[in-house]
């Protein structure tokens, strides 16, 4: 069933366009885009890709997607209905703190009243009120949920992050509105589909007390009813994620599989969470999945895999999982014979660069596979993953594969493309959402195509965050 929002909101991009015939691509726009991209500078190439028409992105989580000031302003905000958090600024040498607050000493861990209430007197001195945090802590706060240093990386990215941010993404209140804003901001970027992984479980409200799967939907469903969301035209749908390496992940994927059994907007499971923990390892599901298959028809799987240093086998016993797309797959490279055999074919792999290289699974994105992989013809697309943590943007994952690997205009169009076509959507908005992009790609190639493409004063000049400031030095105000 399509929900009322989800058709208001495709009728509202479809406005104005052609939809019967999808729109053939200019060919002479391809010889153009290269003429632009020799002569271009960084920002104008940046600024460019900003404003190119973009499908979807499918690979990306919720909670690690919001940017750090959007957090510092949901947790102080009216998202959070009153709830008061706490955040560590100092360590002690109090009892263990993780029997009372759910973590191991960690500074920026940020708690609800609730759980502050229930600390001893020694433990309370080392939180801090988070509206009482002066301007350098607060940035330090901000700080402490994204990857900007030279010395963080993967275990600071997989350790520290989520445990800091703590019950602020317990309260669905404020996932909820932290939703909003993320589908405001693609919508400026040019996309017209997410998919993002949002778990419906482990929401609480502000005494601390346990929500039902349905509450938490209920309460997203009714924040993305509103005008401002459903205005911006853009289509959604979820992917319920679990932690694969937990002990209790198998019960998990089963409840996973009846939340999308039972909530319309979501339409995939995902199972997530670090690689190199091998109590996660693939087939540790197999038998899980093949009784869930006997009970739910259509739950579409989407699983992170090969996310690893190390060449193994979790690619191909992913997509014995019964995986449709493949998340990240940067060692599919090591398995040749899987590799041949997803050429051409119905899987796709999630292309997320910016992450890979911040995690450190490649040093430069000279290592990276994605080439390789899209130019024998497996089927690829690239999505954010995590870009709050990054201070990241799709439009910098378009920009570093066209620097990094000298895209051609057809592939740039293929790749946005897939990220609809592979997408989980029924057949039928499936359509409708690649007629409209095939419409928009023929208005945008003719307009641009009409000027000199080594003149382009017209270009609207494109947000820079912190990613692009620091390694391309193109910074806002810069």
């Amino acid at each position: 069933m399509v929900h009322r929002w989800i058709r208001f909101g495709l009728r509202s991009f479809l406005l104005g366009w052609t939809l019967s015939q999808p729109a053939q691509a200019n060919e002479g726009f391809s010889q153009w885009f290269e003429d632009f991209k020799s002569s271009a500078t960084d920002a104008e190439l940046h600024d460019f890709l900003y404003s190119m028409p973009k499908g979807g992105d499918l690979h990306q989580h919720l909670s690690g997607s919001i940017f750090s000031e959007w957090w510092w302003q949901l947790a102080l905000g009216a998202p959070a209905r009153g709830e008061v958090f706490f955040t560590r600024l100092r360590l002690g040498n109090c009892s263990p703190i993780s029997a009372a607050s759910g973590h191991e000493q960690l500074l920026f861990q940020t708690i609800s009243q609730y759980r502050y209430d229930r600390l001893a007197a020694c433990e309370q001195r080392l939180f801090t009120k988070l509206a009482e945090l002066s301007s350098a802590e607060q940035q330090a706060w901000m700080n402490s949920v994204r990857l900007d240093q030279p010395s963080e990386g993967r275990d600071e990215f997989f350790e520290t992050h989520w445990q800091r941010l703590g019950d602020v993404i317990a309260n669905p209140w404020i996932m909820a509105e932290a939703l909003a804003l993320h589908i405001k901001a693609f919508a400026d970027e040019g996309l017209v589909y997410l998919e993002p992984q949002i778990t419906l479980m482990g929401y609480r409200d502000q005494t601390g007390l346990a929500m039902t799967s349905a509450q938490a939907a209920a309460i997203f469903r009714a924040r993305l009813n509103q005008s401002d969301v459903v205005d911006t035209g853009v289509t959604f749908r979820f992917q319920q994620s679990i932690l694969r390496f937990l002990p209790n992940a198998e019960a998990e994927l089963v409840q996973a599989y009846q939340i999308v059994s039972d909530e319309p907007e979501w339409v995939g499971v995902n199972m997530v969470g670090r690689e190199d923990d091998d109590r996660g390892h693939p087939l540790r599901f197999l038998e899980t999945l093949r009784g869930l298959r006997q009970q739910y028809p259509n739950v579409r799987l989407s699983i992170h895999a090969g996310e690893v240093d190390e060449p193994n086998y979790h690619v191909r016993d992913t997509l014995l999982l019964g995986a449709d797309r493949i998340g990240h797959g940067l060692n599919l490279i090591s398995d040749p014979q899987t590799l041949v055999q997803m050429r051409h074919g119905p899987y796709l792999v999630e292309i997320n660069l910016i992450s890979n290289l911040l995690l450190e699974y490649v040093s430069d994105f000279s290592q990276h596979p994605f080439p390789e992989y899209l130019r024998l013809g497996v089927p690829v697309t690239l999505a954010t993953d995590d870009r709050g943590m990054w201070d990241s943007t799709m439009t910098d994952e378009y920009f570093v594969a066209v620097k990094a690997f000298n895209l051609s205009w057809d592939e740039l169009r293929l790749l946005i493309k897939n990220s609809i076509q592979y997408s989980f959507l029924a057949p039928e908005p499936k359509s409708m959402l690649l007629n409209a992009l095939d419409a928009r790609f023929t208005v945008f190639e003719k307009h641009w195509q009409a000027r000199d493409p080594k003149a382009l004063g017209a270009l609207k000049r494109s947000p820079k965050r912190g990613f692009m400031c620091r390694n391309y030095d193109l910074c806002d105000g810069g």
